[in-house]
């Protein structure tokens, strides 16, 4: 631990509300308790600790669901690591939803909690997967002293405005193609049941779209704004390069899914946090967006194949109504969830190429920061040629977090594909290693604090 965290964790105590659950045996200590938050928190000691305590930050809870603590993205992971003497932590969150202002100092205060009881890790990382990895990259750009370096699995590592901003470009494409007339609001919801009254009224026009040509043409091209592949799901077939077909197939099964979570329930009470609705598409050329997609040829064949014309539609976009942000919720979006660039200690970041949830462009949005920001040489980004969101599999996982250590432990990254493949292989050999050299395309609506450009009043184009 940094020498500034020291002192934290002498008030560690004052966090807990109840005395911890603890269960001691021949393997180690197991720890749950609550904080003065609220959040749960969860601690896992090895017998022979290596000096090593890993601070794990979980993915998005939806408003009202289950929200327990985890301290490891999964219990095979979690098994792998504990044999190996490594220290696991981690906390729910006090709140479900947007909650990063909860998520960070439960986190902390979590680690603390840790020092506390067990003393000084020699050495701590952070890492978080989906929206834990923003939660990661949070507590690494504004509490640097607090860690050592960071792991970001699958992150949204390109921020809380720009996702939202991406987010909006989609059910905006399918509004204004498939429903212009219905009034169907995709913005400043008055409460939930208003939010998902509006995916279900857009649901219904997606369904009845995807049984025509032009329809499905109409959806893929929604899907491309927000660069959706065309395999996205492990459970789906793996369509050929040239089957736009089963490309479309499988991006409306992603489509759907957006419009039932984040889309609209998710913004939702993301906007109430707000204070009001954090996105506008202003400004931004569709046309020019469309052209930098990843999935821009199967768009265009699919066009000609119903015999539409690619412009007129795009002509549409750009003529149509747009949504103004509220400044205020801007402001708040800003100060609590858009990244600086500026890092202090290494990050490794590593994504899914088919990831339909939290595309891959992602990476391409905190490269733009970092690189900004002055932090290009702490960060790498390494890849693995899969679909699904978060679906590393346990060998590719400890990979990664070995990386991290290389760095640190030596000074230089040892991140190339072979490198990480062997490391995955070493780890869990009966699964297969699908680290891969890949260079994402640009994120279609960066934002960061690093680019002092970025904003409402700007031109979004690639």
């Amino acid at each position: 631990m940094k020498p500034r965290a020291l002192a934290l964790a002498a008030t560690a105590v004052l966090a807990v509300t109840a005395l911890p659950a603890q269960a001691a045996s021949a393997e180690g200590e197991h720890l749950e308790g609550h904080l003065a938050s609220g959040a749960a928190y969860m601690m896992d000691m090895p017998a022979r600790w290596n000096g090593t305590v890993l601070l794990f930050s979980h993915g998005y809870s939806p408003q009202g669901s289950p929200n327990p603590a985890q301290n490891a993205p999964s219990s095979a992971a979690r098994s792998r690591l504990l044999d190996q003497g490594y220290a696991l932590v981690g906390s729910s969150y006090a709140t479900t939803g947007w909650a990063v202002a909860d998520a960070v100092p439960d986190q902390l205060a979590t680690l603390d909690l840790f020092t506390q009881r067990f003393g000084t890790a020699r050495q701590t990382l952070a890492w978080g997967q989906s929206y834990g990895g923003f939660v990661t990259t949070a507590i690494a750009e504004r509490h640097p002293d607090r860690i050592d370096g960071s792991l970001s699995m699958c992150g949204l590592v390109q921020g809380g405005v720009a996702n939202w901003n991406s987010t909006l470009d989609p059910v905006f494409a399918l509004k204004t193609l498939l429903a212009p007339d219905s009034g169907i609001r995709l913005t400043g919801f008055a409460d939930q049941a208003e939010a998902k009254g509006a995916a279900s009224a857009l649901t219904g026009k997606l369904t009845a779209a995807q049984q025509t040509p032009q329809g499905r043409a109409r959806i893929a091209l929604a899907a491309a704004l927000h660069n959706i592949p065309g395999h996205n799901d492990p459970s789906q077939p793996k369509p050929g390069p040239a089957d736009w077909a089963g490309q479309q197939k499988n991006q409306y099964a992603a489509v759907a899914g957006l419009l039932q979570t984040a889309a609209f329930s998710w913004r939702q009470e993301a906007e109430s946090r707000a204070g009001g609705n954090p996105s506008w598409n202003t400004g931004v050329d569709y046309a020019a967006m469309l052209r930098h997609s990843s999935v821009y040829k199967e768009v265009t064949e699919l066009y000609k194949e119903a015999g539409l014309t690619l412009r007129d539609d795009l002509a549409a976009l750009n003529r149509a109504p747009r949504t103004s942000a509220d400044p205020q919720a801007v402001a708040w979006m800003r100060h609590t969830s858009a990244f600086t660039g500026r890092l202090t200690d290494p990050q490794l970041n590593i994504h899914t190429t088919g990831d339909g949830l939290i595309p891959v462009q992602a990476e391409s949005a905190y490269r733009r920061a970092a690189t900004a920001g002055g932090s290009a040489g702490l960060l790498r980004q390494a890849y693995v040629d899969g679909p699904g969101h978060c679906t590393f599999t346990t060998g590719e996982t400890l990979a990664a977090v070995h990386a991290l250590e290389g760095r640190l432990a030596t000074g230089r990254w040892d991140t190339a594909p072979d490198a990480l493949n062997s490391a995955a292989k070493t780890e869990d050999p009966g699964a297969e290693a699908r680290y891969t050299d890949y260079r994402p395309t640009a994120y279609p609506r960066p934002y960061d604090l690093a680019h002092r450009g970025d904003g409402p009043g700007r031109r979004d184009t690639p």
